[in-house]
């Protein structure tokens, strides 16, 4: 890749307009290595509401034919009131027109299947929105959730975000992430096999990898025929498994030099088909590394590398 082709130019030339996409954390949801399905406190870097033993799929699971249905009443809510409050922003800041509605935070498909047509479908209805996104685990969607995405796309722009995080079984049994990169396989197969956007989240810097295993992880992505993919810097927060060891001094966050030399050799690996939505990323409650602190400044000096690297660097 000798420029890049970036989510924003994928959307403006689909649909000859701006399209920003509206993040929404949804209140109520977990996911299967929190609430003990496949594993207990999530992974190491997991640091968000659903860091609870008592938040389970079960406890929050709706009855949709009852009168009286508080839960999903605050879910609407809060979805209504997150998309109307971010709008005015998206469109003075960036023009934007049109809108995908991005259920980010959480594990937004570890619901009961209601519960999500609901919402999904809540989210299509507001205005100027011309699909969604949906951010999961590969090991928390049901055939049954896909084949009504399926349908869906048919008239929206559909997106499903898996975290693949890396491709190295060791790696992904280290941070506890409660399945192996077989069933990164084998739920992004059917999902493309359906047709379905797939983007893809990797996380330079885990626990152990050398630069060849991030970039192995890279490959291995593209080989599953992801359409997009978001690359992101391991930082420690508060309240994770991860801060431990960053304060006892077992864990050492990787170099802003190693996470931009290993970012540009993985654009460069990028097929022209494969859009990037995302090049780093931070946090406020941030503990280390303290690169991350400002991302204005380290996206100055990502842009800086890649038009060194000879990568044209029009960022729409």
């Amino acid at each position: 890749m000798d420029k890049l082709y970036t989510f924003g130019k994928y959307l403006k030339e689909k649909f000859n307009t701006k399209v920003k996409k509206v993040p929404i954390s949804i209140p109520g949801f977990t996911c299967p290595n929190i609430d003990g399905t496949v594993a207990r406190g999530g992974c190491v870097f997991c640091e968000n509401e659903s860091f609870s033993p008592n938040f389970t799929k079960e406890k929050f699971s709706l009855n949709l034919n009852s009168k009286e249905n508080p839960l999903l009443d605050k879910q609407l809510k809060s979805l209504e009131f997150q998309f109307f409050n971010t709008l005015p922003t998206l469109k003075k800041l960036y023009g934007a027109k049109k809108f995908i509605v991005y259920f980010q935070s959480f594990t937004n498909t570890y619901a009961p299947f209601e519960t999500l047509k609901v919402l999904y479908e809540k989210a299509l209805s507001f205005p100027d929105v011309i699909g969604i996104s949906v951010g999961t685990r590969t090991d928390s969607i049901e055939d049954k959730t896909l084949e009504y995405l399926k349908e869906l796309s048919k008239n929206y722009e559909i997106w499903i975000e898996y975290g693949i995080q890396t491709s190295n079984n060791k790696t992904l049994k280290k941070i506890n992430r409660g399945h192996n990169f077989q069933n990164v396989i084998e739920t992004i197969t059917k999902t493309k096999d359906m047709g379905l956007n797939v983007c893809g989240h990797l996380i330079f810097g885990l626990p152990g990898e050398t630069q060849e295993d991030m970039l192995k992880s890279v490959k291995d992505s593209i080989k599953l025929g992801i359409d997009s993919i978001k690359f992101h810097p391991l930082y420690v927060t508060q309240n994770t498994l991860l801060a431990l060891e960053y304060k006892k001094g077992t864990f050492s966050p990787i170099t802003e030099e190693l996470y931009i030399d290993t970012l540009i050799k993985a654009i460069k690996m990028l097929p022209q088909n494969i859009s990037i939505q995302r090049m780093t990323a931070g946090t406020e409650n941030l503990l280390a590394p303290k690169w991350c602190k400002n991302k204005s400044t380290q996206m100055s000096h990502i842009i800086k590398a890649l038009n060194k690297a000879g990568i044209q660097t029009i960022w729409k």
